[in-house]
């Protein structure tokens, strides 16, 4: 059977819908694709951000809640996730534009298969932003990739910890208007998650999601705990979902919060619905608990969890965020899905409405 494509979009919660605009939009770059609501709680905003018409694996969207306590990340739910740059002088681009911003920039650091910074956006969500190269076939042969453990170089751990290098490390100008070498085109390069047993975690993606294991390696900021990847395509930015093992005996590590900055779900791209059964089958056959396929109007999904407990969605590909309106006004009104349209004066009068900031859409190299 066809399979999954690679990652879909990943779901977070946000405390300001407005806030979150002038961030993803005015900060990152990315277009907001669509304006609407949870469909499962019409009270309340799901934002859309993404590429010009928010192709899978480069949509990052949000659940507004106004009243979230502060959540923190640990077992069961996500760590962070990286955007993609098409390569080094991108990212310290990205690192002096950031840190003129009054952010807070941890990086760059060398990961062996990619270099990456990390921040934080209004609500806390970590964000990294690393480079497409080199990948994972730097240190294996496609023939046995994923095979073998793959320490880090203890040379790169040494230096990985100079933070005086590294925060003298950033592109030498002022960095004012994101460039076309900066943009964000490629969308998300992976999601990384925390689980408790990596060699079960690793069943679930690679025999019952069917997922390539491109990279068994350790976590490059705590050697003693594993960090394994997975996705399509030998590890193709935009494809791959990566989990960090913990001990949950170990009082350093606790159980994901859900609240603001914290990741609700994530969601992996199949073709078609027909894939979405079939997937839907098998997770039935293997006893996990999966929802009926749900019409998100621009998708159809299902519902599972991982090992830990995290959400874990299947999402088709298509119709796409173009079947309500049209390119050149994507994200501008709020659309409703049909079954809501009568309600729309009570739900837009609980909504602020929201402001966009300009948009450079860099795909084309127009406005």
């Amino acid at each position: 059977m066809s399979g999954i494509t690679g990652l879909h979009h990943i779901t977070i919660v946000c405390v300001d819908a407005q806030r979150t605009v002038d961030f993803y939009t005015g900060v990152l770059g990315l277009r907001l694709v669509k304006q609407t609501v949870n469909f499962d709680d019409p009270g309340s905003y799901h934002l859309y951000f993404g590429d010009r018409t928010g192709r899978p694996g480069t949509a990052v969207t949000f659940f507004e809640w106004p009243h979230a306590p502060k959540g923190h990340p640990g077992i069961g739910g996500t760590h962070h996730f990286a955007l993609c740059v098409a390569d080094y002088d991108g990212l310290l681009k990205w690192k002096r534009r950031l840190t003129d911003l009054g952010l807070s920039v941890d990086g760059p650091l060398d990961r062996h298969y990619f270099t990456s910074i990390y921040f934080h956006d209004p609500d806390g969500t970590i964000i990294e932003i690393a480079t497409a190269g080199p990948g994972f076939l730097r240190d294996e042969d496609a023939a046995t990739l994923g095979t073998a453990v793959k320490p880090p170089p203890p040379e790169m751990v040494v230096n990985n910890r100079n933070e005086a290098r590294i925060q003298a490390t950033t592109w030498p100008e002022p960095v004012p208007e994101i460039t076309p070498d900066m943009a964000l085109l490629h969308g998300m390069h992976h999601i990384t998650a925390i689980g408790t047993d990596i060699q079960r975690t690793d069943a679930f993606f690679c025999e019952l999601l069917g997922l390539q294991r491109v990279k068994k390696t350790l976590n490059f900021d705590d050697p003693t705990s594993a960090h394994w990847y997975w996705g399509v395509e030998n590890g193709r930015p935009g494809t791959l979902i990566t989990y960090f093992e913990r001990n949950p005996a170990d009082p350093r590590y606790r159980y994901v919060r859900m609240g603001a900055g914290q990741t609700h779900h994530y969601a992996f791209a199949v073709p078609d619905e027909e894939t979405q059964l079939i997937f839907r089958e098998k997770l039935i056959q293997a006893g996990l608990r999966v929802s009926p396929v749900m019409d998100r109007i621009y998708f159809k999904s299902i519902y599972t969890n991982d090992p830990d407990g995290h959400i874990v969605e299947i999402a088709t590909a298509g119709p796409g965020f173009l079947v309500d309106e049209p390119e050149e006004t994507l994200g501008q009104m709020l659309k409703l899905p049909p079954w809501l349209e009568q309600h729309r004066q009570t739900i837009e009068a609980r909504l602020k409405p929201i402001t966009l900031p300009h948009w450079h859409d860099f795909s084309t190299g127009l406005d």
